[in-house]
């Protein structure tokens, strides 16, 4: 949705999808304005509690069914599993996104590894394309006067212009760039701190594994050491989504900056702030 800042002022039902790496502050936006009564959708929630939920629970009972005493407890019903997934812990999504590579240290095979990416990122799009009879509920349902959607980092590497287009038509879509060399580098550090599995276009990671092997002299993906690859990786990914990011914000939203988020401590600021955003593009 496009706005004048005084149309976007005036707009009753505010509805807004922050765009951006994780670490750039939509989950920090998204916790402020729940906690100012917004109704806040959150697309990695939506994939864990719907559209994964099985497949999660599939994958902790194959685990559970290596263990003799459990497997009894099982086969017989006597024991039950259940996510527990929370809008602030994602955990069992990311454990079933898994990481490539040596399976002595947790890694999944290539076939394995790309047959869950396959399935994260049609759970992703039909999330995002929840997002509408949410927005229903929200308002009719629940009584929310506005919506904000905080999707996941990966949302750019879908490819699928009706996704955005949809996103585009029934919100406000608001990016979050990394503008300095400093944040870029502190965002990357972070990242790879502490390696989180990852979703990744087939055509980036056809490109890029085999870069990596080659630099690390390994014949096979059962030889990648899984946090290696994921710390070696990040930085390319970062800086091949920032185009996508941009080719989404410049038709269909606006851009704001994460130095301006990391200044908003109210509803009115982030307000403040869109129409800011609204000002400069126009």
């Amino acid at each position: 949705m496009k706005f004048t800042p005084e149309a976007f002022r005036a707009w009753e039902h505010k509805k807004i999808t922050l765009l951006g790496m994780s670490g750039v502050g939509k989950t920090y936006l998204s916790g402020l304005l729940r906690r100012n009564d917004w109704f806040h959708y959150s697309g990695d929630y939506r994939i864990g509690t719907r559209y994964l939920d099985e497949p999660i629970l599939d994958l902790i009972k194959q685990q559970a069914m290596q263990v003799p005493f459990l497997r009894e407890l099982l086969r017989h019903d006597w024991i039950d599993i259940r996510n527990n997934i929370k809008i602030q812990d994602l955990g069992p999504v990311l454990s079933f996104v898994g990481k490539l590579g040596d399976p002595d240290h947790a890694g999944l095979s290539l076939p394995e590894f790309s047959r869950r990416q396959a399935m994260y990122r049609e759970a992703e799009i039909a999330a995002m394309q929840d997002v509408p009879e949410f927005i229903h509920k929200a308002q009719e349902i629940y009584g929310y006067a506005h919506f904000v959607n905080d999707v996941g980092g990966s949302l750019c590497e879908l490819e699928d212009d009706a996704v955005i287009g949809l996103l585009a038509a029934h919100t406000l879509i608001l990016y979050i760039q990394v503008t300095t060399r400093e944040e870029e580098k502190t965002l990357i550090r972070r990242a790879q701190s502490a390696p989180k599995p990852l979703y990744y276009r087939p055509s980036f990671l056809a490109e890029n594994l085999p870069l990596y092997m080659a630099e690390k002299g390994l014949e096979f993906v059962a030889q990648v050491e899984p946090d290696d690859f994921t710390r070696w990786v990040f930085p390319r990914l970062f800086h091949a989504r920032v185009p996508r990011y941009e080719a989404i914000a410049g038709p269909h939203g606006y851009t704001v900056t994460s130095q301006e988020v990391a200044q908003v401590k109210s509803e009115a600021d982030f307000i403040t702030l869109v129409e800011t955003a609204i000002s400069r593009q126009g």
